[in-house]
This record gives C-alpha cells, sequence and structure tokens, in this order.
C-alpha cells in the first residue's frame, strides 16, 4: 500500500512538473522573440522579414511532410478550423504587429497594448468559450497588465503613436483575441507537423503579397538577421506557437492568455541580457507584479484539481 501510495505521490509530482512546462517553455520563447524581432528588422522592412520567417518555415516543414506522412485533418470542420486559425493568428496578427512597427509604433506602446489581450479574453470567454472567470482570476488578470505596464513605462515610458499605427495596433490586438478563443473552441487536435505547414503556407499567401505591395523587399544579409531569422524560425514560429496551440486546445482560454502579462516584463529581461538594453530599477517591481498576476490566474485550487488516485 505504501509503495503504491509513493507511486501515486510521484506520477503527481511529475504531472505537476509537466504541467508548468509548456506554460514556462512558451513564456520564455516568445519573449526572447521580442528581442530576435528588434535584431532582424534593423536589417529587413516588417511584413518582408515576416515574410522570410514564413518562406523558411515552410521550406524545412515541406520536406519532413513528405517523409513523415502525418495524417492530415478528417473531416471538413476540422480543415476550415485549422485554416481559419492560421489566418487570424499567423497572417493576420503578425501582419498587422509588424506593419504596425513599420508605421512607427513605439514597441512599449504596442506590447502595452497587445497586453490588453487576456483581459478581452476573459470578458468575452463566458459567451464564447463558457468558462467561468472568478474573482481571483480577475484579481490576477488585473495584477498582471498594472505590471507589465509598469515595465513598460519604467523603460520608455508610453510614447505617442502614429495613428494609422494605432488602428493596426489594436487590429492585432482584436486578432489575438479572436484567435485565442476560436482556436479554444473549436480547435481540434491535429498532428503539429501538418498544422503548422498548413497554417504558415496560408500565411506566406497573405503576407508576402502584402510585403510586394507596400514594401520594397530590401534585405541586408547580415549576420543579425540571419541569427534572428533562425531563431524566429524554429524558437518561435515551430516550438512556441505548437505549444500555444496545445495549451488553448487542453486548458481554459483565461488562464493560458494570462501568459502573456508575462511577455513584457521577460522580454526587457532578455533585451537587457542579450542586447545591454537599459534596465531601470523601478522595472523590478512591475515585473514581481506581473508574476505574482499571473499566478493568481493561471494556478488552480487544489479544490478544483484532480486527485491523484
Amino acid at each position: 500500500m505504501k509503495r503504491a501510495a509513493r507511486g501515486s505521490a510521484g506520477r503527481a509530482a511529475a504531472s505537476g512538473h509537466a504541467h508548468w512546462a509548456a506554460p514556462a517553455a512558451f513564456v520564455l520563447l516568445w519573449s526572447a522573440g521580442f528581442t530576435f524581432v528588434s535584431l532582424g528588422l534593423e536589417d529587413s522592412e516588417p511584413l518582408t522579414f515576416l515574410a522570410l520567417r514564413y518562406v523558411a518555415v515552410v521550406a524545412l516543414l515541406g520536406p519532413v511532410f513528405v517523409v513523415v506522412r502525418p495524417p492530415l485533418p478528417r473531416t471538413g470542420d476540422e480543415w476550415r478550423h485549422l485554416v481559419v486559425t492560421g489566418l487570424i493568428l499567423q497572417a493576420l496578427y503578425f501582419a498587422l504587429l509588424y506593419g504596425a512597427i513599420g508605421l512607427d509604433a513605439p514597441a512599449g506602446t504596442a506590447a502595452l497594448i497587445v497586453s490588453l489581450q487576456p483581459i478581452l479574453v476573459a470578458l468575452a470567454a463566458p459567451r464564447v468559450a463558457g468558462e467561468h472567470v472568478d474573482a481571483r482570476r480577475w484579481i490576477g488578470l488585473l495584477l498582471g497588465l498594472a505590471g507589465a505596464a509598469e515595465v513598460i513605462v519604467a523603460r520608455q515610458g508610453v510614447e505617442s503613436i502614429p495613428g494609422a499605427a494605432l488602428l493596426c495596433t489594436l487590429a492585432a490586438l482584436v486578432a489575438l483575441t479572436v484567435g485565442t478563443l476560436y482556436e479554444n473552441r473549436f480547435g481540434a487536435e491535429q498532428h503539429p507537423v501538418t498544422a503548422n505547414l498548413v497554417q504558415y503556407t496560408l500565411a506566406l499567401a497573405v503576407v508576402a503579397p502584402a510585403a510586394a505591395l507596400f514594401e520594397r523587399l530590401h534585405v541586408d544579409w547580415t549576420a543579425n538577421l540571419i541569427v534572428s531569422l533562425g531563431y524566429l524560425v524554429f524558437a518561435n514560429s515551430l516550438l512556441a506557437i505548437t505549444l500555444l496551440l496545445t495549451m488553448l486546445r487542453r486548458g481554459e482560454a483565461a488562464r493560458v492568455s494570462a501568459l502573456f502579462f508575462l511577455t513584457p516584463p521577460l522580454a526587457a529581461l532578455i533585451a537587457w541580457i542579450v542586447l545591454d538594453e537599459e534596465l531601470p530599477a523601478a522595472a523590478w517591481p512591475g515585473m514581481v507584479l506581473a508574476a505574482v498576476g499571473v499566478a493568481l490566474a493561471t494556478i488552480r485550487p487544489r479544490s478544483a484539481q484532480p486527485s491523484a488516485r
């Protein structure tokens, strides 16, 4: 009996560690992406750089798909949901966000606006995803937002933003919110190679013509651009997005979305380490506040957790 109890406890502990592994990896990979985007955009225009990222992903996944021959969606509904999610999250969200940066949206202001996404998800979740957002999670969401805002303001303040860039950033916020709720409500488990290849091919079909229409398609192939492109392809486009979609399919939309509050503080910390960007002392309390808020919004109470048997 004691041995069985110890075995159950060990499995519960392993399950707990696994429960936190995906969110921790996602936040780290996603946040570091902002540093590498900053590096890449020094030598390329925004939509052109995004198109290059998608070309590289599709070029890598195409041969893998031929060799592995992963299963395809089984029904028309599964195909439709996969396509819609790809168009919203990969094509629309990233194109709008990169376009806002190209229209001179300050990174701090854009990050602060996009950080409103968990609040919008929590407001819409009861109607769209059928989930209840309790008072504890609302407190966590608001603390997370306050912490993210404090870090951004401490670093550079909320700078003025051109009207067109503001509209693009707000549209990106809406796209990320809608994509999150849609995937949580309709997304079905798909093989990662199939899901990524379909969605990035669709995104490339949208972003590449937009880049050709609005930009000069000029790229300086520097070491910084190659390194940043490599990171964004492997860490962000393949690993981080796969983790995000998996968490949305298996978890609650409001809880998963709260992780985005950690992005501005962690991105600031990574930029401080990698790029030697200034990180004022006033930003550190904001990081702690954001972490506390995310913990409140994401940790399940013991009474709500399944007991180990």
